[in-house]
């Protein structure tokens, strides 16, 4: 059982110290140490699952490090990822009319 290093550190902000956690068994350690007890739901399972199949061989180290990112922005550790802009959908003409929208939607 080899530590695989992840493609790129994840930032981790612990109440007392900040981390960068750079392989799956850095991984397991944050996971199985530092973590909130309150956090240790389905995404943490999900990221230790994944961090230990890394170290097997049996997934890829970007695999683990998702599944471990995905964990650490459901504890609050890590930042969320920045999303793009919802773009608006163009409004539909019917003929000339443009429909009326209310604060109940539409009429």
């Amino acid at each position: 059982m080899n530590d695989v290093q992840f493609p790129e550190p994840v930032s981790l902000k612990f109440p007392t110290a900040q981390r960068n956690v750079a392989s799956t068994f850095e991984a397991l350690e944050c996971l199985e140490q530092y973590w909130p007890e309150w956090a240790r739901g389905r995404s943490w399972r999900a990221a230790e699952r994944a961090c230990r199949d890394a170290l097997d061989g049996w997934r890829r180290p970007c695999d683990a490090r998702k599944a471990f990112l995905q964990a650490a922005r459901r504890a609050g550790l890590a930042p969320s990822a920045a999303r793009a802009p919802r773009k608006s959908r163009p409004v539909r003409l019917i003929g000339n009319l443009r429909p009326e929208i209310g604060l109940s939607g539409w009429r």
